[in-house]
């Protein structure tokens, strides 16, 4: 049956499916090469980037040296980092940062010692060496790369518009090698699939942080790129690593507001209830130790005392300072009812950052030709078992200048003129309960959260796998039976995403950085990659 909507081609050389640091980065710079369509789900704003508080970890210090920054990511990494990868992001990453301030991007000087960028320092850090706009950094970066990408004549910005799955040779039963050449998105403001042709099609999606009850993430964050990737025949990769913050916001009217880690850089301290500075139990470095040690601390505390959260403390800074440096910070927690002058923080630790991701070299290249991943939604070996805090803007940048740097030899491998079909619905109609929807949405996050999230057994992992097997299906039955919606669509990449994250987790048996399975309390013999590849589900 022909379809019962309207359908249209619309051909581009590059497509970008994201508008976070990756994507806008990549858009700017590919535009030497060829014109640039920028596609976004909601408007452009709307990114993981765009809620980023802390900073860009970079060496720009003269008591900072790069092995010092590469020695802290690998500690960090837990033995998973790949070497090569950290140093030459390590070793680029002065020069991308500073193309960001000839962008325009202002970051926050010292007023003190001759001026200079004021640097934060954060956890698993042994030096200053976060630069910060003030407590707003993903705000400022994202008013500046959007400004000139809006500005820009080779790049065409359309927002609304939702990726539903990449268009495959393979998936058109060419001949051939299989690569991707383009894409269907569905346009929500016209309510239409529009198939989009492309030479190169551009994953700068982030991450899956919705995947679980608790997140820092906006509500964007539903694993778009990895779900797609994979669905189309791509590898993913240690998917099994997601970060959990330790301190968001725990109060019922903020529950996705991350108290950045600067923080703690500036002296603020992880407490319970009694006030007690219960980290250094576990580490030395106590507070400022990296992000898998201190949420597992403050996890085990919660348990182990019933409370629902904890506190931190950076009453000793005073309130001069605390208005200067996280003046943005401060004024939520005052709208609230929380003074962090007078009072401690409540926190707890929520999902916030896809440490694996589709399998990617640093220039975006993937297991499928015609298919690049930048950032968050990418896995190239830079943050191994645990991210370094700061290390993910950085990534996005060095990828997306990488990516760019390489994008004629993808241009030129692009078949010429190809022409791709219509999106058909066949006998699909409106939804008529779409409790389905919403009820499979909580579902996952909840399972996802009781049985996935910051310490694991065997146990309730294979509950976890069980239960997924099912919604995955009900979902998938869903998805044919009726017209796509972006709530539809948001659903579907969520649960796939969460299977691959629980069938990763099952593969590795061991304890490393954010993975810990209290039946495997110890490391293996080698460090490997968690590899998932097309069919293997």
């Amino acid at each position: 049956m022909a379809e019962t909507r309207p359908s249209r081609d619309l051909p581009a050389p590059v497509v970008v499916v994201g508008s976070g640091i990756a994507g806008l980065s990549f858009a700017l710079k590919a535009t030497r090469h060829a014109p640039v369509l920028l596609l976004t789900k909601k408007n452009a704003v709307e990114s993981n980037t765009n809620y980023a508080q802390g900073g860009i970890a970079c060496v720009t210090s003269a008591e900072d040296s790069y092995e010092l920054h590469v020695r802290d990511t690998l500690e960090a990494g837990a033995g998973l980092c790949h070497e090569e990868v950290v140093r030459q992001v390590v070793e680029e990453g002065p020069a991308r940062v500073a193309e960001l301030v000839e962008l325009g991007v202002k970051f926050t000087e010292r007023e003190e010692g001759g001026g200079g960028p004021d640097l934060g320092k954060e956890g698993g850090h042994t030096k200053r060496r976060v630069l910060h706009a003030g407590d707003i950094t993903g705000k400022e970066l994202e008013r500046a790369l959007l400004s000139a990408v809006r500005s820009h004549p080779r790049i065409t910005v359309r927002e609304n518009m939702v990726a539903i799955d990449l268009i495959t040779t393979k998936k058109l039963k060419r001949r051939g090698p299989n690569r991707v050449v383009g894409l269907y998105a569905l346009n929500a403001n016209r309510n239409q699939v529009e198939a989009v042709a492309a030479a190169a099609v551009v994953l700068a999606t982030g991450g899956c942080g919705k995947c679980y009850l608790y997140t820092t993430n906006p509500a964007i964050a539903t694993g778009d790129g990895v779900a797609m990737a994979y669905r189309a025949g791509g590898a993913v990769a240690n998917l099994e690593f997601v970060q959990f913050h330790p301190t968001c916001l725990f109060h019922p009217d903020a529950q996705t507001f991350l108290i950045s880690e600067a923080l703690r850089g500036e002296g603020a301290r992880v407490v319970n209830a009694r006030g007690e500075d219960f980290t250094k139990e576990t580490d030395p470095r106590g507070s400022l130790a990296p992000r898998d040690i201190v949420a597992r601390a403050i996890d085990g505390e919660m348990k182990e005392s019933g409370a629902p959260c904890v506190y931190l403390d950076i009453r000793s800074r005073g309130a001069e300072f605390l208005a200067q440096r996280f003046p943005e910070i401060t004024g939520t927690l005052r709208k609230l009812g929380i003074d962090p002058v007078q009072q401690p923080i409540p926190v707890v630790p929520a999902a916030h950052y896809q440490c694996g991701g589709v399998k990617a070299k640093l220039d975006g290249r993937t297991s499928l030709a015609g298919l690049l991943a930048l950032g968050e939604v990418a896995c190239t070996g830079l943050h191994g078992a645990n991210r370094l805090a700061s290390n993910s803007l950085l990534e996005a940048l060095v990828m997306a200048h990488e990516a760019a740097e390489k994008l004629p030899e993808s241009l030129a491998a692009a078949p010429k003129g190809d022409r791709l079909p219509l999106w058909k619905e066949g006998q699909a109609h409106d939804a008529d309960e779409l409790v389905v929807i919403t009820h499979n949405w909580r579902e996952i996050r909840q399972l996802m959260w009781d049985y996935v999230g910051i310490a694991r057994t065997t146990k309730r992992l294979r509950r976890a796998k069980s239960r997924l097997r099912l919604l995955l299906q009900e979902v998938e039955e869903f998805y044919w039976d009726f017209r796509v919606t972006p709530d539809l669509l948001e659903l579907r990449n969520l649960a796939l995403c969460s299977a691959l994250i629980v069938e990763s987790a099952l593969r590795r048996r061991e304890s490393r950085g954010l993975h810990a399975n209290a039946d495997y309390p110890g490391l293996a013999k080698i460090a490997n990659d968690t590899v998932i590849k097309a069919g293997e589900l």
